[in-house]
């Protein structure tokens, strides 16, 4: 009896999370439409005859919030195309997002996912262009040179934190700056700068190297993050290592009472969190561009994945599941941005805005519920720890 009342407020929390989750992308996008009227004057000129001719107002408002939000949609779902656009952009984010929320899940903050897909994509990128190898084996090397890569580097983070007691956001944000500053040498080196160039490229890589596409649109990279997703549930639910993740997650001392190696399990937890976050660099440099080839090694193929991906795991709440819907959400918001540009004269930068509102209304449960009474705030957010 005492169980099922437990897996009863369980479920109820549960619910209270996904209710509000989804509370905060409605108020999201209603800041948003807000933020679209009041930056269009001619929308805004309409509000003059607000009291004579309300349906002048009213008329545009919606024609602007309906066709920008319809663009939206359409640009991020409304063909096979635009669906595949939309998981090639979330492949990256759902891979370094199961990082980010990986080390959260043990009490650790990897503000370093950046430097740790920088470094992925270096390793994948020259294994790419430099080492010939026939097809198949030679994708396979080279997301394993990423996952080792970025490895690597999130380890050297746990390393310092279980043995000096160093912080893991300061380390991880000075290997940020780190592996930025290591990419921009290494593309002037004979090793990685493209011949007859003087500017920072790498050559491209061979044709064995990158993701191949299936059905002719769907980028085969979207079902490796799913893998990678399946990999992290089974880690994180099924296996032994995955029990100390979480005991060392809701609560370090009392796991080291018990018996566990807390400064082992946060080495290798850090170490597997940048593999994954090296996994979504491996994403820009093995998949294909816009024109359907690979872009080549530079200092902004990366772009801002790391630190999107911190957004991705606390909208995904750290799990798997979580990650891979905020992943499709970012993507699709990344997807349909363009067509929200072209076809309803909306600012691009109005998709990073509904990115960052999700995200600030998800961690302040107390304003969902303050606006919409209806949904009642979680007792806590469970970001990081162990059961939710």
């Amino acid at each position: 009896m005492a169980e099922a009342v437990r897996d009863n407020a369980v479920w109820r929390e549960r619910g209270r999370r996904w209710l509000t989750t989804a509370g905060s992308i409605v108020l999201a996008l209603l800041v948003g439409a807000i933020l679209m009227v009041v930056s269009d004057e001619e929308v805004i000129g309409q509000y003059a005859y607000l009291f004579t001719a309300p349906a002048l107002p009213l008329g545009a408002t919606w024609a602007k919030v309906a066709g920008a939000y319809s663009a939206l949609a359409l640009g991020a779902l409304g063909s096979p195309l635009a669906l595949a656009s939309t998981a090639w952009q979330a492949a990256p984010l759902i891979a370094a997002g199961l990082g980010v929320g990986l080390a959260f899940r043990a009490g650790l903050f990897n503000i370093g996912a950046q430097g740790q897909a920088v470094w992925g994509s270096i390793a994948a990128a020259y294994v790419g262009f430099a080492w010939p190898l026939p097809p198949v084996l030679h994708l396979i090397v080279a997301i394993a040179a990423g996952l080792l890569a970025g490895g690597v580097w999130g380890g050297i983070v746990g390393l310092l934190k279980a043995r000096t007691g160093a912080h893991e956001v300061i380390v991880s944000i000075m290997m940020n700056f780190l592996a930025t500053a290591s990419l921009g040498w290494l593309l002037l080196t004979p090793m990685f700068l493209r011949p007859g160039r003087i500017d920072p490229i790498a050559p491209q890589i061979r044709d064995t190297a990158p993701f191949p596409i299936l059905f002719g649109q769907l980028h085969v990279g979207f079902l490796v993050a799913l893998a990678a997703a399946v990999l992290v549930w089974w880690l994180l639910d099924r296996s032994t290592l995955g029990f100390a993740i979480r005991a060392v997650g809701s609560n370090a001392a009392a796991a080291g009472t018990a018996g566990m190696n807390v400064a082992t399990v946060t080495m290798i937890t850090m170490a597997l969190s940048g593999a994954f976050a090296g996994l979504g660099g491996v994403m820009y440099a093995l998949g294909p561009g816009a024109n359907g080839v690979a872009t080549p090694l530079s200092l902004g193929l990366v772009g801002s994945v790391g630190f999107d991906a911190l957004t991705v795991a606390l909208l995904g709440r750290s799990r798997p599941v979580g990650i891979i819907l905020a992943g499709l959400l970012f993507g699709g918001l990344h997807a349909g941005g363009l067509a929200m540009q072209s076809v309803a004269q909306t600012p691009l930068t109005l998709s990073t805005v509904l990115q960052a509102l999700i995200v600030l209304f998800v961690a302040a449960p107390a304003i969902v519920s303050a606006l919409l009474p209806k949904v009642r705030a979680p007792r806590r957010p469970a970001l990081v720890g162990g059961e939710a």
